[in-house]
């Protein structure tokens, strides 16, 4: 089996800890504390001056602590995951920020000598007003998400492995604090286990991991081992490696005097991230943007030429227009992609799907055009409005190609840790069309994970920018 270089681990920055939508309830509470602190403003000079007409002075204040606010509330860890977090913790380090803020805009103003602008008890009120507001609207949102994800929505399906000291502990919390959102599917039993969870469903050994995957679909995996269990982590993370879930570390550190260590905590219970991806969170928000904005910017001076070449279809051959086909997509789910139809109908053995080659007698002399130009692939900017694709990505294969490469390409199933794209840095660099050697493959998948490692919106435009210049030199496309 060929192991694809560098597609152990897939970095990021701080990832989604539990919950599959806190990149965009962050983004909300950004936009609410803004909200709360404009308005706030607002309403205590209108008490004090009878108007909420603010002078040029206020907006200056105002507009500078929304800035700074904007930029001192992430830098003190105000929008950080509170799931087993005590609130508090939370409020003081609301207060703290909050503080922050308004000394750094008080010595700003004596640095400028505008201090004599602004009244001394409309400053005063203003900071307890909105401090307070900041915290009741922080302790009404946790209320409300506590609410949802106690009847089990927006939950993180989670497989544990061990059945440890820290196994155990993390199962109270999810059972104690529902509105964590933790749903422990069941436990894989390893050498190390000390003690027996209650209640959770024992689904066997290491040997059947692979099954008990395929079976549950969990989101994340937490391994609850000591820190002597090095080997069975590795061989955890190797029996894995084609498995596209967040993997993560809750090490059994009970006993253990350890200094200066980092580690998130949930409940008690240190969390290390191991394997996840970097599209995620308020990155898997702007990808998501990015991808439908540029579709609908596509489309719709694509609508005529979409037009012809449906009737240009339709007059090379008898059959359907569209091409319609499962592939694999993100997390390796399955998803039905579009193409316009390039071949004459024909019929395969089943499970087997033969990749086009040169001179193929199946393509049509239109469907040749198509395929050498690309213009085959775009009704696939329907799949990315549908959210099941993306502009930017690894190339979606065929169901039966990922189970025939998987099998010989150690860490190919990894390239599902985004949504599949229509063009990629894969193919920017050269790998496009038939790939007729594993040498080929192994190249192709290794730039597929490349691109996961270094993602950004800037790599998304280069790519995007040099697509059309790849397109125009028509090789390996057939």
């Amino acid at each position: 089996m060929l192991s694809i270089p560098g597609g152990v681990t897939l970095k990021g920055g701080e990832p989604l800890l539990f919950s599959k939508h806190a990149a965009l309830l962050d983004v909300m509470l950004r936009i609410g504390d803004v909200v709360v602190i404009a308005l706030s403003a607002l309403a205590i000079c209108r008490l004090e001056f009878g108007t909420a007409n603010l002078s040029t002075a206020y907006t200056s204040g105002l507009i500078g602590t929304v800035l700074l606010t904007l930029v001192v509330f992430p830098a003190a860890g105000v929008y950080r995951s509170w799931r087993g977090e005590r609130r508090l913790l939370e409020s003081a380090r609301l207060w703290m920020a909050w503080t922050c803020v308004m000394v750094l805009l008080l010595l700003i103003a004596w640095a400028l000598k505008t201090t004599d602008h602004y009244s001394r008890v409309v400053a005063g009120a203003w900071f307890v007003t909105a401090g307070v507001l900041l915290t009741i609207d922080r302790l009404v949102l946790r209320w409300v998400l506590g609410r949802i994800r106690a009847q089990g929505l927006d939950s993180r399906r989670v497989l544990l492995i061990g059945c440890t000291q820290a196994g155990q502990r993390i199962v109270a919390a999810a059972r104690g604090k529902a509105w964590m959102g933790l749903d422990v599917l069941g436990c894989i039993s390893t050498p190390y286990d000390q003690v027996e969870i209650q209640g959770v469903a024992a689904l066997g050994d290491l040997f059947g991991l692979a099954e008990v995957i395929s079976t549950h679909g969990p989101d994340q995996i937490w391994i609850a081992l000591p820190m002597r269990a090095e080997e069975v982590i590795q061989k955890i993370l190797r029996m894995t490696i084609d498995t596209p879930v967040t993997i993560r570390l809750v090490p059994d550190f009970f006993g253990y005097e350890l200094i200066n260590h980092h580690a998130v905590a949930v409940a008690g219970v240190p969390i290390i991230t191991l394997r996840s991806s970097r599209v995620e969170g308020h990155a898997g928000i702007a990808k998501a943007i990015e991808d439908r904005l540029i579709a609908a910017i596509l489309l719709l001076p694509l609508a005529p030429i979409l037009g012809l070449i449906a009737i240009g279809v339709k007059l090379s051959s008898s059959g359907p227009v569209f091409f319609r086909q499962k592939r694999h997509g993100l997390g390796g789910r399955e998803f039905e992609m579009l193409k316009f139809r390039s071949m004459r109908m024909h019929s395969e053995a089943s499970g087997k799907v033969t990749q086009a080659t040169r001179n193929d007698s199946r393509v049509t002399r239109f469907g040749k055009f198509l395929r050498a130009s690309s213009l085959d692939e775009l009704p696939q900017l329907i799949n990315v409005l549908r959210g099941d694709m993306s502009i930017v990505g690894p190339r979606p294969h065929a169901v039966e190609h990922n189970h025939q490469f998987s099998e010989k390409l150690r860490g190919y199933m990894q390239r599902h840790g985004v949504k599949p794209g229509m063009t990629g840095l894969a193919q920017i660099k050269g790998f496009r069309g038939e790939t007729d050697t594993l040498e080929k493959m192994a190249r192709r998948v290794e730039y597929d994970i490349s691109y996961i490692k270094h993602w950004s919106i800037w790599l998304d435009i280069k790519i995007i920018l040099y697509t059309p210049y790849v397109l125009l030199r028509r090789s390996n496309a057939y």
